[in-house]
This record gives structure tokens, sequence and C-alpha cells, in this order.
């Protein structure tokens, strides 16, 4: 056991988790973080991919979310402009739905909630004229054209954690909490490396458990069995199609149950289709995909869709749990998506800090919001910062993704075009780090397809704590799209050599 006391000890690495190390080491705290798998491996990889303020909220008068997050989508995008886009979304009406004067009141809200500067505002379009109507059946006419934000979720989370790390955060991947117990005004956490079983225990002044769809079972290992549930789990499905159209904007669908559906254009080649809106119960690491739900979610886009999507079309299906709040709402779709944090905090013993629900788009607020909990509970004061630090490699305009490639194909002339586009989508101004030292192709090492070399990977598991195949392809990349057995295979090797020679030594 390390002499050491860390002054926040937080569980989980998906957004909610890095957002706060990432902030609190930014503030001089001392932080250690652990997730018990990899990064983003539950709820923050299985999300629809947008920053967005949650159009369909206001049917639930949460006006206060909405107007968060309607203020964080700038926010972000200036933060992040790497992986995070501007999308325009289509809204067709018809009847026996929402009627069009509720869409265009709600619609006229949306544009000014939430401080909106450079996102277009909405429009009205006719999808007898305009492209956008072209991949839909005949008889859509009218729709609403309105603004929101595409994130890559996943690398979101990824370069909280990469960021928190810079700023000297202790991030722990495949790292299970057992137990935790006060000692005073210490916590006494213990831990297991899920690589090897060693076992050790981690000392710090504050416990922050932000672990999702587990956040109930970390109380309990806690306080006890007897430790009420406060979490709602949802599960929410998304399939992946060869693409539907050719366009750069998605869809925003009205289903006749009352939910939407969303069609996005997803990785070029793709559309993704989502989402579902259930109650489950049981281990959030087993949630699956459905039969059931593959139907819905097809049956759904095939009416609106000209061309008929088909189970031979789905390319790759997902599904993950969010954790929401419970607020016993009787319907799924209802459950409040805001945040809850619920303190502990007395003088004579350690607090800890639970954090309940959250979405992508106001993990920030969240974090803010923790930090402000987390100053009162340790008697200090710091300063809000991460509204104007960029993340990693996002530290160049909004308007400046083009330039960004033109840089790295002028630095590497070897690199294909389509190339440099991925490389600085994911790494943004980091691409340059990815590629150090290489002057040609040769330098970049084995291609194991699509082309992700040697070179790339060795960056991913020394940068960004990836450590297999799963880690490499859906996660930080999303390149199991693209990729064929024998590649897949041959990473694995490669993956297998690495360990044996370098243990995960240089993260």
């Amino acid at each position: 056991m390390s002499d050491k006391v860390f002054d926040l000890f937080v569980i989980g690495g998906g957004i909610n988790g890095s957002g706060i190390a990432r902030d609190a080491a930014g503030r001089g705290y001392s932080v250690v973080l652990a997730e018990m798998g990899d990064l983003a491996s539950g709820t923050s990889s299985a999300a629809t991919k947008l920053i967005h303020g949650g159009l369909r909220y206001l049917e639930y008068y949460e006006f206060g979310l909405v107007r968060k997050a309607l203020g964080e989508r700038e926010v972000l995008w200036a933060l992040a402009p790497h992986i995070i886009k501007p999308i325009r979304f289509i809204l067709p009406h018809h009847r026996g739905l929402r009627p069009a004067l509720v869409l265009r009141a709600g619609l006229a809200m949306y544009d000014h909630m939430g401080g909106r500067k450079r996102l277009p505002p909405t429009r009205t379009l006719d999808l007898r004229h305009d492209p956008a109507g072209v991949p839909l059946k005949p008889g859509f006419a009218l729709a609403f054209e309105f603004s929101d934000c595409w994130v890559d979720d996943a690398r979101l989370v990824v370069l909280n954690a990469r960021d928190a790390a810079d700023r000297g955060a202790d991030i722990r991947t495949r790292t299970r909490v057992t137990g935790a117990r006060r000692d005073g005004a210490i916590w006494r956490v213990a831990v297991e490396n899920q690589r090897d079983g060693e076992t050790s225990e981690v000392a710090a002044r504050m416990l922050v458990n932000a672990a999702g769809p587990w956040v109930d079972a970390v109380t309990a290992s806690v306080k006890g069995p007897e430790a009420p549930p406060r979490v709602r789990l949802v599960k929410g499905s998304h399939i992946v199609v060869r693409k539907l159209f050719d366009h750069d904007k998605s869809y925003f669908f009205q289903n006749a149950d009352g939910r939407i559906l969303f069609a996005l254009p997803y990785e070029t080649d793709f559309t993704l289709i989502g989402t579902t809106d259930l109650d489950y119960e049981g281990d959030p690491s087993e949630v699956a995909i459905t039969a059931d739900e593959i139907s819905y979610l097809i049956e759904a886009a095939n009416a609106y869709f000209a061309e008929q999507v088909t189970r031979d079309r789905v390319v790759w299906a997902f599904s993950g749990v969010r954790p929401l709040f419970d607020d016993g709402a009787s319907t799924a779709q209802e459950a409040t998506r805001d945040y809850v944090l619920k303190l502990e905090n007395t003088e004579s013993e350690a607090p800890c800090l639970v954090v309940y629900g959250g979405k992508l788009t106001t993990y920030r607020r969240l974090a803010e919001e923790v930090l402000s909990r987390i100053d009162s509970a340790l008697g200090r004061a710091t300063t809000p910062w991460t509204a104007r630090t960029p993340l990693p490699g996002g530290d160049f305009d909004v308007d400046g993704v083009e330039r960004e490639v033109l840089k790295l194909m002028s630095a590497h002339t070897y690199l294909p075009p389509e190339t440099a586009n991925r490389l600085i989508g994911l790494y943004g101004t980091r691409a340059m780090r990815v590629l150090d030292g290489a002057t040609s192709r040769a330098d970049l090492g084995e291609d194991f397809g699509a082309g992700l070399t040697e070179k790339e990977v060795a960056y991913l598991i020394e940068n960004e704590w990836a450590e297999t195949v799963e880690d490499i392809i859906w996660r930080r990349t999303k390149l199991g799209l693209r990729l064929e057995g024998r590649d897949i295979r041959a990473l694995e090797r490669y993956l297998a050599t690495w360990n044996d020679v370098a243990s995960g030594e240089g993260k």
C-alpha cells in the first residue's frame, strides 16, 4: 500500500468520470481514476453520437436541461472540432403525429434558448423540391431543418482522460474497485488489477462514484446491500446499415408510437439508425440488441425511406444502458435525462459524491458542478477552466479541419487523402504525434487494413490506454466496420507480440 493520499478517487471511466478527472486535475487536485474495463467501454460508447439540446425533452417540460444542453453545443464544438461537427437535421411532418404548429413552436424555443451563435437557425423545407426529400417515400412535403452537432463519443471520453493524465491524473484502466471504507477523514479503496488479479489499496480524501450503470452496485459495496437503488436502467440500441442517402444531412423521424428515430450519415459509407428506449434489468455488461429491436428499427426507418432497409444490409448493431436517475416516470422515454448529484459530507468523515444520469452533451457542465461540491467538501476555492481550453488535438478553429488535413499531407506527402482525413478526424493536431519520425510509408510499419498501421496502433497503446483489438477498432477508431478477418488476426498477433515484449510499459 502506497503512503500517498490522493485528493480524489474517481470510480468510472465513462464520460462523466473522465470529465470530472480532467476538470479536477486542471484545478490542481491529485486524482486517481479507476475503470474496471476500457475507457468508454460501457454507456459512453453506445450513444447516438450527438451533442444536442434534446428537442424531444421539451415535450416533458425539461426546459432547464434543454437550455443547459443547447448552451454546451458550441462550447464543445470549439473545444474539439476534430471529433465534433455541426449537423443539420431534417424533421419531416405528416398528419396524425405532432402538429406542425407544435413543431414550429418547439423549434423556435430550440433556436433561442441556448445562446446559439455559429450554428444556423431553423428553416422550413418543401421536400417535394429539396434534395433532402429524395431518399424519402413520396407524400412528404413539409419539413423543418434545424441544427445540432455530432460527436465521436468514445473519443470524447478518451481525450478527456488523456488531458487529465497530461495534467497529472493517474488513469487506471482494467482496475476494478472491490470495496471502499472510511478511515476517519480518509477513504481506503480496494482495487483489483483485471489483467493479473493483483490487489492493492488506494487512499483518498474524497470518493466520487461515477460508475454509470454500476453506480448502485458501487454504492452497495460501500454502504452495504441495504443501500436503496437510485438508478433506472434504460436500454438504447442502434443499427448501422450501408448508407441510405448521399447528402450530409441527418433525419429526425417521428414514430407512430410517440418515440423518435435518428438516421445519421456515419463513417462516410454508412447510416446510423437509432434508438430504442426500453427499461432494462440485469447485468449492464451483458446488454445486447435483440432481434425484436432490430426489427423495430428497420420498420421505423422503412416507414420513411423509399429504399427499404433489410436485415442483410445491417453491418453492425450495438446496445448500451443509460443510467438515468429514477424519477418515477411511467415510461422509459419519459424518464429525466438530466443528472442528479448526491453529496454525503460530515465534519468527521471523508466525503462521497454520487453521480446519477447525465448525457454526453452536458458532461462538462456536470463536471463543473461536481467540482463546486468538491471545493466545498475539501475546503478549497478553485476556478472553472474547461470552457476555454481545447481537448487534446482540438487547438484549431472550428472551420479549420481542411487546413489541418492539408498541413498533415504537406508534412507527410506519402499519405493518401482518405488516411489524412481519418487521422485528423480522430487526433486533430496530435496526428503529427501519431506519425512522428515517419518520412515514408515504410516507416509506418505493418498495414492492418483500411489505413491502420503499426505506427498508429503503437500510439494508441502508448498514449490512449488501448490494449485489445476491440479497444482499437471499435472505441479508438471505428475501423471494425472495414477490417476483414485476416486484418483482425494480424492485429491480434501484433498485440500479442507487443504484450510479450513491452508488457504495456510507457503508458
